[in-house]
């Protein structure tokens, strides 16, 4: 199904963003229908070099699966943005990946971002700002 599809199914009204994941996109959309996930994080930065907004509570996203397949509707509950090194271990347990703890989300987010960051020719920076969303599952099939 695609998110133009899901949209239309669910009978919510007005705008959205479709997207997935990006590390294991499939995985991690998983994760939000079975309520594990409640909360993603990324780089401030790399809004700023696609000039994007960034998210605001009340928006509503179609999660979509690694084939761009239409998951799940979610809507953003809050946003905030603070450097790397002071991401909190209760935004990692939201997140839901691998063990929830602070240490195992710093490894993996930390080698993602800067992958990330390569491929635009920068470093990591511990002090980087990341934008933190959490959200609510609001729509499933």
């Amino acid at each position: 199904m695609t998110h133009v599809e899901m949209w239309a199914l669910s009978g919510f009204e007005g705008s959205y963003d479709a997207w997935s994941f990006g590390s294991d996109a499939d995985a991690l959309a998983q994760l939000v229908l079975k309520g594990v996930k409640t909360a993603t994080a990324s780089l401030r930065y790399a809004y700023e070099l696609e000039n994007c907004d960034l998210p605001k509570a009340g928006q509503y996203s179609v999660v979509q699966d690694a084939g761009e397949e239409a998951v799940c509707i979610i809507r953003t509950t809050k946003v905030y943005c603070t450097p790397f090194c002071e991401v909190t271990a209760d935004h990692a347990w939201k997140e839901g990946e691998g063990d929830r703890s602070l240490s195992w989300w710093r490894k993996v987010h930390e080698a993602f971002f800067s992958e990330e960051l390569r491929t635009a020719g920068m470093s990591f920076d511990p002090g980087m700002d990341v934008v933190c969303e959490e959200f609510e599952l609001v729509f499933s099939v």
